[in-house]
């Protein structure tokens, strides 16, 4: 008697050899794309980036699913996701291209906003306050004369070298992508008007940004964000003047004098006893010996 034993068919259909042609090389390519793509970073460069990729790798799979009849929602699908890659490439192209400045002003920002993560599109918006104008000063001229120019606008200084006095003392200077006028800005409220009470005036030709005061607090009112933003580096930008007038301080007797602690800090070591012991405050029902 014969039996005849029949095997089952495999649930799946088994891979008899590996496509060598060029339909193979295109589905590769499409996803080693696809995987640069997704290593993307962020901001506008690296959605630019992201999609570009994208965009070449949903190509390469459209190429991949075409040279097979079998695969036609393959390739709907990857078409459409083309389609949406390449029109978002493009988008951010076009938003790149009309975030662009001019060299004084992309130094700014690499100088000043960016390390502080302030998107192009915010400092757009800070740029088109001041009216995208670069100002200049010649040598020997006055940006503001002590006790006679108004405080009506927030300045940076761009090239050049400032030099600060009051009643014709040296005080310090202000170097490039430094304020001219953060003291005077910050010590006002927005319903408030000053006077400088410095003199300034360039050591040599000098070049230089300014916002209006009305314009720049109705910018701050529209994005809480810039004014913060201006807080920052305004406030920043004051202790680091502080203390390049800390660094040129004395005392009568010759010492050094910090203008962080002005009454103690760096004073002879007597003299930090003796006022030590002067503040000293006794405590009820302790007897002195």
């Amino acid at each position: 008697m014969n039996l005849t034993v029949k095997l089952a068919s495999p649930a799946l259909p088994l891979c008899e050899e590996w496509k060598e042609g060029l339909d193979g090389s295109l589905f590769h390519l499409a996803n080693i794309l696809l995987f640069l793509g997704f290593m993307g970073g962020s901001g506008f460069y690296g959605l630019l980036y992201l999609f570009t990729f994208m965009t070449l790798g949903f190509f390469c799979s459209i190429l991949w699913a075409w040279s097979d009849p079998c695969t036609t929602d393959t390739f709907l699908w990857n078409f459409a996701l083309f389609g949406v890659c390449l029109a978002q490439a493009l988008y951010i192209a076009y938003k790149l291209r009309s975030l662009t400045f001019d060299k004084d002003f992309e130094d700014l920002y690499n100088c000043m906003f960016k390390r502080l993560g302030v998107s192009l599109t915010h400092f757009g918006k800070i740029v088109a306050s001041s009216d995208g104008a670069v100002h200049n000063l010649e040598k020997d001229q006055c940006f503001a004369v002590e006790e006679k120019t108004q405080i009506d606008k927030l300045s940076v200084l761009l090239s050049g070298r400032i030099r600060v006095t009051v009643k014709g003392e040296f005080l310090h200077y202000i170097h490039p992508f430094q304020f001219l006028d953060s003291p005077e800005w910050d010590s006002l409220t927005p319903s408030e008007e000053g006077i400088f009470q410095v003199t300034l005036h360039a050591d040599n030709q000098c070049r230089y940004i300014a916002w209006r005061r009305k314009k720049l607090y109705l910018l701050f009112a529209k994005h809480r964000y810039i004014a913060r933003i201006f807080a920052l580096i305004v406030r920043n930008d004051i202790a680091e003047k502080l203390y390049s007038l800390s660094d040129k301080a004395f005392d009568r007797a010759g010492h050094h004098y910090d203008l962080r602690l002005p009454s103690y800090c760096h004073m002879p070591g007597p003299e930090l006893e003796r006022a030590h012991d002067l503040l000293e405050v006794p405590i009820p029902g302790e007897r002195t010996a």
